[in-house]
């Protein structure tokens, strides 16, 4: 059990979970009117001999379309080509610190390390945030960088190549790992990378450079692309992970327009040092630490009326091992979802609360609907399916010509924002039409319902408040070396 720290203060005094905020009038509405509407929907089914019987599948069709509609307009200036101006000239560079979270990562560590090493602009420091590993850690980097294991809680220094250090501590979850490190550093600008995470040459380069352009810059994800095995499943859920990814970066993106991104990538992210520390640093007790520490960073900004800001830099690029097998794959989503409803819930009162600007009149009243959208998704297939088996074939085919339409839209908005992305992201993500016009077709019947099933689960950690990282094995990362 690690001691309390300046660090655990500050968390303590600032952390909503710990200091509950009240609720507002406009979550409890949101939140309760979108549950209390399903039940409704589902209600009229039984009592509607029309296309409305099918109602919950009409909202959750209406709803993802108005999303649609809101990126689309908030991503159109990606069709110019973006070119950035050259950060500003400093007297003193800040410095910059990578933080590697590490549990049990002796297959693919030191994959990660040489990647960060042979960086364009190399990291001032590579920190091994050990999290309790009991695997072969020790002798995989005593091997390759000459690393002798120092006392739990002091840091040893490699001589083999001088940025790199580790950094044990008594397991404590990634976030207590992490917390760990910035106590023991001081460098200006920190960056936290997944041990299954390779960053392309250029990305530590594109951070600095985006820190050092926009002071009121205070946290910056970059863009991900999913890597899994080379056997049939691995490819399968590549496949559809991979243009998953490409809509969720560029749904960030319109959202960064509105100062409304809540969403970075832990696996891949930078900070300011000194405005994590202000807050707290991570939260150890939930799921999804890297989304829960946004939502501090926006509340201290606005408490304090600083102005900062949180972006998506397409120009920073890496790849992480995803899931290649169903099971793993429903566990990130059931963690993923569960520290979503867990942040939404601690910072209740953000909800369409003008002080927080769009953020909260805007983002985290979309938020608070998609709480429920994966419910609405999954009750609306149970009932397509119950009017097959039990011959209302009257209601199915009007039902299959509006998801048909919702296909041809979702076409539609797929094939632009893939060329989108590919101007943004420097070609991340494969070419070919017939792999785009495939995934459209037959995605909303098969992953579409496995992510929702995943957040099912996640509705079930949630309430239960039982849920753990689980342990997933880099064949992705494995393939690939």
């Amino acid at each position: 059990m690690l001691s309390p720290t300046p660090l655990d203060a500050r968390f303590a005094a600032y952390s909503p979970r710990l200091n509950r905020p009240p609720f507002t009038i406009v979550s409890v509405l949101l939140h309760v009117g979108a549950l209390v509407l399903l039940a409704v929907l589902v209600d009229m089914a039984w009592r509607q001999t029309g296309l409305f019987a099918w109602s919950v599948g009409l909202a959750y069709i209406g709803y993802d379309t108005f999303l649609l509609g809101f990126v689309a307009v908030m991503t159109w200036s990606l069709h110019r080509q973006q070119t950035l101006p050259p950060p500003p000239p400093v007297a003193v560079p800040e410095t910059l610190a990578v933080l590697l979270a590490a549990h049990n990562e002796q297959a693919v560590l030191v994959a990660t390390v040489k990647a960060l090493a042979a960086q364009a602009e190399a990291p001032d420091i590579i920190l091994i945030a050990d999290n309790g590993s009991t695997d072969a850690t020790p002798a995989v980097l005593a091997e390759a960088f000459g690393l002798e294991p120092a006392p739990y809680g002091e840091i040893a220094t490699s001589p083999v190549l001088p940025s790199l250090r580790w950094l044990r501590v008594e397991q404590a979850g990634k976030a207590g790992a992490l917390n760990a490190v910035l106590e023991k550093i001081d460098s200006d600008i920190v960056l936290t990378v997944d041990a299954d995470t390779i960053l392309l040459p250029n990305a530590i380069a594109a951070m600095r450079a985006a820190f050092r352009r926009d002071p009121a810059l205070v946290a910056a994800t970059g863009l991900l692309g999913p890597i899994c095995d080379h056997s049939v499943t691995g490819r399968i859920f590549e496949w559809f992970q991979t243009y998953e990814y490409v809509r969720n970066f560029i749904s960030r993106f319109a959202w960064m327009q509105v100062n409304g991104l809540l969403l970075i990538s832990g696996a891949f992210a930078g900070f300011r040092r000194e405005a994590v520390v202000a807050v707290g640093g991570f939260d150890p007790d939930c799921m999804v630490e890297d989304y829960e520490l946004i939502h501090r960073l926006h509340r201290w900004s606005c408490d304090n009326d600083l102005g900062w800001t949180i972006r998506v830099l397409g120009e920073a690029r890496a790849q992480t091992d995803a899931p290649a097998r169903l099971i793993p794959f429903l566990r990130q989503r059931r963690r993923w979802f569960g520290g979503f409803l867990q942040t939404q819930y601690w910072n209740r009162d953000m909800v369409g609360n003008p002080r927080f600007g769009r953020l909260g009149t805007m983002m985290l009243p979309v938020k608070a609907l998609d709480t429920v959208q994966p419910l609405y998704g999954l009750v609306a297939f149970v009932l397509l399916a119950g009017f097959v088996v039990t011959g209302r074939f009257v209601l199915v085919l009007p039902i299959l010509g509006v998801m048909l339409a919702k296909v041809v839209l979702d076409l539609s908005f797929h094939f632009w924002s893939i060329r989108l992305y590919r101007r943004w992201s420097g070609g991340m993500v494969p070419e070919g039409s017939a792999r785009i016009l495939l995934t459209s077709l037959i995605e909303p019947f098969t992953f579409q319902l496995l992510r929702h099933v995943g957040a099912a689960w996640g509705w079930i950690a949630f309430l239960s408040g039982r849920s753990t990282w689980g342990n997933q094995k880099r064949r992705g990362l494995l393939a690939r070396q």
